[in-house]
């Protein structure tokens, strides 16, 4: 659902990584700032999904896999049940099931646990959400008198439809542009009260908690003319956990990249990618350039991976090991321009790391810098193949040669 956004967030700085929880924390979280959440319960098996419906009473429950994306419902990962068995069959299909969503990819992501919740009478479906826009350094609040599942979508063919308004950090949310939302959703006088204190109450939670996103679809007016949040997703800034320690036992590592979770691990900034060009480089701006290098001379990278300034023989190791862990990296490429760092003690690292290893992939290295050329007279005298390179554009252009070989000697 975060993908609504390409035409006014941007979500990229030097980690740019958000750490998500699940639907039934963040409604939790929601509900102690006092936003009105339908009553629900954890269930980890069939038996317990049956206990929580019980519990619950009613007729109808809505069974919710929980995983961190949205687009469940398409991806078959939310089932409405009317009776206990229902309820039980429902909880044995997804428990164990690995959902493929837009925002999963197609890998997807399996579901252990799952949310049993009380059926809701809908009279209408609101989209809500709060976001951190860097672009404009403020607060954005987004708003749509149609939720639903399809809100990506309208993004795109009604725009109008989506209603923005900018909040300034250092002000606050304001009474008014709560009130202009509540308006903007086309709520009615009589809840209107009650919209302005559900708004002012998810941006409390996005402020107190470093969130980076917050996001309810949909928001639902019921027949009696309660404002509910049905659904809830929350993103925070991971750079915040340290002084977020409530929030850091929430992280769920199963949902995420374990190549992104074993970097975190090891103080690496990683981000994994779809191609099959490992990257190992110092700095986040070189590192983009290298990847769009990468792209340019017709490869695809594997990861972003910045090694930092102080690219010690140790952790040279360990991103060595980081970025040949991933079974899809055809070559890699080092390119590293040394500052405070020297390129004698990068090549000591780096044929130091390639020894251990024991490398099966084509190794491309780029030096640059301060005491460049012992750093390259290191590598040369090593003995080990590994493919040397002057500058940016050759570095890249001999990844993607050394890649294609490989690809060609499999097939």
């Amino acid at each position: 659902m975060q993908a609504v956004w390409h035409a006014g967030y941007n979500n990229s700085d030097n980690n740019g990584d958000a750490v998500d929880i699940h639907e039934y924390q963040a409604k939790e979280i929601l509900s102690g700032y006092g936003i009105k959440i339908a009553e629900g319960g954890l269930a980890y098996s069939p038996e317990d999904a049956v206990q929580r419906a019980r519990e619950i009473g009613g007729h109808i429950w809505a069974v919710k896999a929980q995983i961190h994306s949205g687009a469940r419902g398409k991806a078959g990962g939310i089932k409405i049940c009317k009776t206990h068995d229902d309820v039980e069959a429902a909880a044995e299909a997804l428990l164990g099931k690995r959902l493929v969503t837009h925002q999963t990819g197609p890998v997807g992501k399996v579901c252990a646990r799952l949310y049993v919740e009380a059926g809701t009478d809908i009279a209408k479906e609101l989209y809500f959400c709060f976001l951190v826009d860097r672009s404009s350094e403020r607060i954005v609040m987004v708003g749509s008198a149609q939720g639903g599942m399809d809100i990506e979508e309208l993004a795109v063919t009604q725009p109008d439809a989506i209603t923005k308004i900018y909040i300034e950090p250092a002000v606050g949310l304001q009474d008014y542009q709560a009130r202009e939302m509540a308006f903007a959703l086309g709520l009615d006088t009589e809840i209107l009260s009650h919209a302005v204190k559900t708004i002012r109450g998810c941006y409390r939670a996005l402020r107190d908690l470093d969130a980076s996103m917050l996001e309810i679809n949909p928001l639902v007016i019921t027949r009696s003319g309660e404002l509910v949040a049905l659904d809830a997703k929350m993103g925070f800034d991971e750079n915040a956990l340290f002084r977020q320690q409530k929030i850091s036992e929430l992280r769920d590592k199963t949902q995420e990249d374990p190549r992104e979770t074993a970097a975190a691990d090891r103080g690496l900034s990683y981000v994994g990618l779809d191609g099959d060009i490992g990257c190992m480089i110092n700095g986040a701006g070189l590192a983009m350039a290298t990847m769009d290098m990468i792209k340019l001379a017709g490869g695809e990278p594997a990861n972003f991976l910045d090694v930092g300034g102080g690219a010690s023989a140790e952790r040279t190791e360990k991103a060595f090991r980081l970025v040949l862990a991933d079974k899809n990296v055809k070559a890699m490429l080092v390119n590293i321009f040394a500052g405070i760092n020297r390129c004698d003690w990068i090549a000591e690292g780096v044929v130091q790391a390639v020894r251990k290893i024991d490398m099966k992939v084509p190794l491309i290295v780029r030096l640059s810098g301060t005491n460049v050329e012992e750093g390259r007279r290191i590598i040369a005298g090593s003995g080990l193949p590994i493919i040397t390179a002057e500058t940016l554009a050759e570095a890249a252009e001999k990844a993607v040669q050394a890649r294609n070989e490989v690809v060609a000697r499999e097939a």
